[in-house]
C-alpha cells in the first residue's frame, strides 16, 4: 500500500491559498445597492407684501413635498403622449415663460390656434387659456395634459408614473396613494403657484431702491401712464385680468371669436385675456396668434388705438400721440419687468 506524503510547504501554501480565495469569491458581498432616488424639496416661496394673498384650493393645499413632487412632472416629458415634450417645453424661461413661437406646437407636432401664455404669477388668476374658458388652473393643467398640448392618454401617462419607485414613495407621502390623474394635476399646479415675479427691477424700485432702474425706466412709466396703458396693465400683476378685442386676427376670413365662444355674448367677440407685462420683453412674439413679431410694433399698434373692427375695445383703446423719445423711455420702462428666471430641471426618477 502507497503511503500518503503530506504536502510539501508550498502545496500546503498554494492549497490554502486556492480555497481561500474560493471562499472568499463565493461569500463576497454583492454591488451596494443603487441609493433610493431623493427629491429636492425647497421651501415654499414667501407671499410678498405686495400681493393680495393667493387663493390656494382647499381640496389642494400646498406643502414643500407637493410642489416638489410637481416640479419634477413640470419637467417630466414621460408625461406626454409621445415623450417629446413636458410643461416646461411651452414655457421657457429664455422666452418670458412662452414658448416662443407664435403659436403653440403640441405632440406629435401638432400645431395649435393660439400661442402659449406666459406662468407668471399664474397662482393669482382664477381663469385660464386665452379666453377663460378654465376655471382653475387644475383643470387648465388636466386639459392641457390630455388635450394637443401634451396629446396624453392620461391611463398610460399615470401607470409609467407609478411604475418609478421614486415617484410612487412621493405619491404615497403626499397623497396616501399612488399616482392618478388627479393628484397628478394637483402637484403640478401646486409647483404653478410658486412661479412668482416680484422682484424685478421695476419692483425693487418701486420699493425705494433709487439705483434698482435708471432714470428712461423712471421717465417711462410715467409716459405708461400717460397714455393710460395702466387702464388693462393695472396693479402689481400688470393685468386687469379682463377681455379685450385690439383687433388682432380680425381681418381674417374666419377670426378667431375668443371669449365669445365661452360666454356666447356678441360683445365678447375677439376678446382676449389681457396678458400681463412681466417678462414682455422676451415673451414675443405677441398677441394670441402670435402675430406681432416685436415689443416696438406692439407699442405701435396699442398707442395707434388697435385695429378697427366692429367689436374693438374703444372704452381703453384711443389712439394716443407719443413722440419717439417717449416710446424709447416706455420700452425701457417695459424691460425694467424683466425676471430673472430661475426654474431649473430637476433629477427625475428613473
Amino acid at each position: 500500500m502507497r503511503s500518503m506524503h503530506p504536502l510539501s510547504p508550498v502545496a500546503f501554501t498554494v492549497a490554502i491559498g486556492f480555497f481561500l480565495g474560493m471562499s472568499l469569491t463565493g461569500c463576497a458581498p454583492s454591488e451596494p445597492p443603487a441609493p433610493e432616488y431623493q427629491p429636492e424639496i425647497l421651501p415654499l416661496p414667501e407671499q410678498l407684501a405686495t400681493y393680495e394673498e393667493m387663493s390656494i384650493p382647499e381640496d389642494n393645499p400646498m406643502t414643500p413635498e407637493k410642489v416638489a413632487l410637481g416640479r419634477q412632472l413640470f419637467f417630466d416629458k414621460r408625461l406626454s403622449g409621445d415623450g417629446s415634450r413636458s410643461c416646461y417645453s411651452c414655457h421657457l424661461c429664455e422666452n418670458g415663460l412662452t414658448d416662443g413661437l407664435p403659436t403653440a406646437i403640441g405632440a406629435r407636432e401638432k400645431k395649435l390656434p393660439r400661442s402659449s401664455p406666459t406662468l407668471w404669477n399664474i397662482g393669482y388668476h382664477s381663469e385660464f387659456y386665452w379666453d377663460g374658458r378654465s376655471g382653475s388652473l387644475e383643470k387648465q393643467a388636466l386639459a392641457a395634459w390630455k388635450g394637443g398640448n401634451m396629446g396624453a392618454d392620461l391611463e398610460a401617462a399615470t401607470a409609467r408614473i407609478n411604475a418609478l419607485s421614486g415617484y410612487r414613495a412621493q405619491f404615497q407621502t403626499v397623497f396616501g396613494g399612488e399616482a392618478t390623474p388627479e393628484r397628478i394635476v394637483q402637484a403640478i399646479s401646486a409647483f404653478e403657484r410658486t412661479i412668482i415675479s416680484g422682484n424685478t427691477p421695476f419692483d425693487r424700485w418701486r420699493a425705494g431702491d433709487e439705483a434698482a432702474v435708471g432714470e428712461e425706466v423712471k421717465r417711462g412709466y410715467e409716459v405708461f401712464k400717460k397714455l393710460e396703458c395702466d387702464n388693462c396693465h393695472d396693479g402689481v400683476l400688470q393685468t386687469d385680468m379682463q377681455y379685450h378685442n385690439v383687433g388682432i386676427g380680425m381681418d381674417a376670413e374666419k377670426p378667431d371669436v375668443g371669449r365669445f365662444k365661452v360666454t356666447g355674448k356678441e360683445e365678447d367677440t375677439g376678446a382676449f385675456k389681457t396678458p400681463t407685462l412681466r417678462d414682455i420683453a422676451k415673451s414675443g412674439p405677441y398677441f394670441h396668434n402670435g402675430s406681432v413679431a416685436t415689443l416696438e410694433e406692439s407699442v405701435d399698434l396699442m398707442i395707434g388705438g388697435g385695429k378697427p373692427n366692429k367689436y374693438l375695445d374703444r372704452t381703453n383703446l384711443k389712439k394716443r400721440k407719443a413722440t419717439d423719445s417717449e416710446k424709447k423711455d416706455l420700452i425701457a420702462f417695459l424691460g425694467s419687468l424683466t425676471n430673472d428666471c430661475q426654474l431649473t430641471a430637476p433629477k427625475l426618477p428613473e
